[in-house]
């Protein structure tokens, strides 16, 4: 069954291919999960990606392994000659040395209950840690509650818009529909309506301690800024 964050993998790819700054991109977020990666004194014998990131193009490490992505950003990642095993996420079983679940992944889901359930499954598949990355939305601008802030990919001969818009639960301030919107000269792309759901780095914590984690940080000198907006996101790893 296709994953609302396997859809989601696709406009970031598309944005990603349109960007005339996409080496630039690769460097920066490479330089990131490097700083990451060598953080915790580990060994690392295996990467898991849910979901497309840039990271993948200069990740110069034997075992990745990549999940939650479609058959559209596969053959990219093929077309690049990129090694890579993909595997079905009902299908994994092993455990990988580091699980890379960016772009807000945790958010994705109608119910706290499935949040939880989602990092249950995070802790289940790692023996060492867990790269994510949350907005702060406790102290969230209201100017940033409905709309993410758009950004302008350009390229040699043209140009697109990106950005997101959240119609919140009158019911549920935390629930919203999250739908991704590229706007170029000719047209409009719509990806989405997907269910979202706020998520505090203290429930974010409490979460990962009750299913065994060991440390739980929230990282200052490291952001994280997706390839459609311009919000920034904090990044977060979870020892287990």
């Amino acid at each position: 069954m296709t994953s609302d964050f396997e859809r989601y993998g696709d406009i970031l790819l598309d944005a990603f291919q349109n960007s005339s700054r996409s080496s630039d991109l690769v460097a920066k977020k490479k330089l990131i999960l490097d700083e990451l990666l060598n953080y915790f004194d580990l060994t690392i014998s295996s990467i898991l990606f849910v979901g497309f990131s840039p990271s993948l193009l200069d990740l110069d490490h034997r075992d990745i392994y990549v999940t939650e992505i479609s058959p559209a950003v596969r053959q990219y990642l093929q077309d690049r000659k990129i090694k890579f095993t993909y595997i079905d996420r009902e299908r994994i079983q092993n455990k990988f040395t580091v699980v890379v679940a960016m772009d807000e992944y945790l958010t994705f889901a109608e119910s706290d209950h499935y949040q939880k359930a989602q990092v249950e499954w995070l802790s289940s598949i790692t023996d060492g840690f867990v790269i994510t990355t949350l907005r702060d939305y406790k102290n969230q601008d209201f100017k940033d509650r409905e709309f993410s802030q758009p950004i302008i990919i350009r390229n040699t001969d043209s140009k697109r818009i990106y950005f997101e818009h959240y119609e919140y639960d009158p019911q549920d301030r935390n629930a919203s529909l999250g739908t991704s919107y590229c706007v170029d000269d000719d047209s409009v792309m719509v990806i989405g309506p997907f269910a979202r759901r706020n998520m505090f780095f203290k429930q974010l914590a409490k979460f990962s301690l009750d299913t065994g984690a060991r440390n739980f940080l929230v990282h200052k000198n490291l952001m994280h800024k997706s390839v459609i907006k311009k919000n920034y996101e904090h990044i977060i790893t979870i020892r287990f």
